[in-house]
């Protein structure tokens, strides 16, 4: 039987996926890789931890899968978003990679919103923050012009592994939509963006699909993985356009909830029509010719790691949440807000923190992680409600990630939602929606679709509880409330942050 492979080049790791034809998951490998944290606000990596880590785990799954090369038939990618790799002209990196959650770009965002106006609504479809890469090209021009001088192309982390892999440099359109420069109806870059901020288009890669080849294995590569050299390579997808393609999310009216580092709310897209106004992200999908629109929660499953190491770091985790389900909706008048790093959606800001609200002396830990966990749920909530004042239906989402590993939180995503959760069977998120990349590509299938029938299966639903949802109808209103009470206060406190 052949076999294709997911690489899912992540925040922390890369994880790798072994799929038969079938769509079950044969093997399995990831390894960690660190960050670095320069300053306050900065967050990098250096991109050869992404090509030894994955080398390492590549040839790992191999090694352990007792499946023949030979019958490994191609490999594909998700990766990361936003993160600026800058190559120069004998296509060496020249500095660390800036990552998506890096907020140093404030006033490249704004010199960005200055210089295009309405205009960038209306060619890249979203509004500039910190995370996208164009602020990042704008910095690194602005801060450090020799390294700028010295570049002759930019890629995205998966771009950059994949041209190590193989030798050749591409970008496809799902994470190109994540730059500010791609002009997402005509799929291409924008020369009017690169000309008003003085960007030279020379930068940008070739453009492909997600589901092209554009290569086979180096015979390095291949030699040190233990794959074919005559594997083929498959351009592959943002994390979010490869999280929807694993979980299903290809027809109008699919929608999925992801809780990873960060979190997402994600409605896919069939055309241009719907109008956000920038009120939430609208990227190309990984399938050809459509589009998803996504609104993200920076600090989602972060803030329940950040509580349980900062709080409770001899429990284990699983017994951590348990004992939340001993606290009944609104955790006694509990709130929290996720704010911890900032916020994306629907408040655009680097400045915010999170908070508690309502704390007293009845509350005990297991109300405050019942807390953190509602809060990143109202997050995500505020996102389905930008979508339903659009006029969207929202009645059923795909859970993926941490979030859909725990019933209490299902449940509580239900509730919250006021909409039914699906459980995958198998859920591997952005890896198999890689290696569902792979297979369409090796023309195992005749559409992304008909692999989705395929390869992915649903396990258990969770309808609303309607006395629960009322409960957390009337503590959304409030919870809603908590940004605009707390933002001035935040604000006065960024002189008080390290540097």
């Amino acid at each position: 039987m052949k076999h294709v492979i997911g690489v899912d080049l992540g925040t922390s790791s890369v994880k790798v996926l072994l799929v038969d034809q079938t769509g079950r998951v044969r093997a399995e490998a990831s390894e960690d890789y660190p960050l670095i944290h320069l300053k306050a606000g900065y967050s990098e990596q250096n991109p050869e931890d992404w090509v030894q880590k994955t080398v390492l785990a590549l040839k790992k799954l191999v090694a352990s899968s007792g499946v023949s090369p030979d019958d490994i038939e191609g490999i594909s990618f998700s990766g990361q978003m936003h993160g600026l790799v800058l190559l120069d002209e004998n296509r060496n990196v020249i500095r660390n990679a800036i990552l998506w959650n890096d907020v140093r770009t404030t006033a490249q965002c704004r010199q960005i919103t200055e210089a295009l106006g309405e205009r960038l609504l209306a060619v890249t479809r979203n509004p500039a923050l910190e995370g996208f890469t164009l602020p990042k090209i704008l910095w690194v021009k602005q801060h450090e012009p020799e390294n700028y001088a010295r570049a002759s192309v930019f890629l995205l982390p998966k771009d950059y592994l994949r041209y190590r892999l193989t030798g050749q440099i591409h970008m496809e359109y799902s994470d190109a939509a994540g730059t500010l420069l791609l002009e997402v109806g005509a799929k291409r870059w924008s020369r009017e963006v690169c000309e008003k901020l003085g960007v030279d288009i020379g930068l940008c890669p070739p453009l492909v699909e997600s589901h092209a080849q554009v290569g086979t294995l180096l015979p390095k590569i291949a030699r040190e993985t233990g794959l074919s050299p005559n594997t083929k390579v498959f351009a592959g997808g943002a994390d979010n356009a490869c999280g929807a393609i694993g979980s299903g999310i290809l027809r109008e009216g699919e929608g999925m909830c992801s809780i990873g580092t960060s979190g997402v709310i994600l409605s896919y897209e069939n055309s241009l029509e719907a109008d956000y106004k920038g009120k939430v992200h609208f990227f190309n999908h990984g399938k050809e010719n459509a589009f998803y629109s996504m609104g993200v929660t920076l600090a989602a499953g972060y803030s329940l790691s950040w509580f349980r190491q900062t709080f409770a770091a001899d429990q284990r985790f699983e017994d951590m949440v348990a004992g939340a389900a001993e606290v009944k909706p609104g955790a006694d008048g509990l709130l929290f807000t996720p704010y911890l790093v900032g916020e994306r959606t629907p408040h655009a800001d680097a400045n915010i923190r999170a908070s508690f609200i309502g704390m007293d002396g009845a509350h005990t830990k297991k109300h405050f992680v019942r807390a953190v966990m509602e809060g990143i749920t109202f997050s995500l909530q505020e996102s389905i409600e930008i979508f339903r004042q659009a006029g969207k239906t929202v009645d059923t989402i795909i859970s993926i990630g941490g979030g859909a590993k725990s019933p209490l939180w299902l449940q509580m995503q239900a509730d919250i939602f006021n909409a039914e959760v699906v459980q995958l069977e198998n859920e591997q998120g952005p890896g198999m929606g890689a290696a569902m990349l792979a297979a369409y590509g090796c023309g195992w299938f005749a559409s992304l679709e008909e692999c989705a029938d395929a390869f992915i299966k649903r396990a258990s639903t969770y309808s609303p509880n309607p006395e629960n949802v009322k409960r957390y109808e009337e503590l959304f209103q409030v919870y809603k409330s908590v940004y605009a009470q707390t933002k001035p206060l935040n604000d006065r406190l960024v002189p008080f942050r390290p540097a």
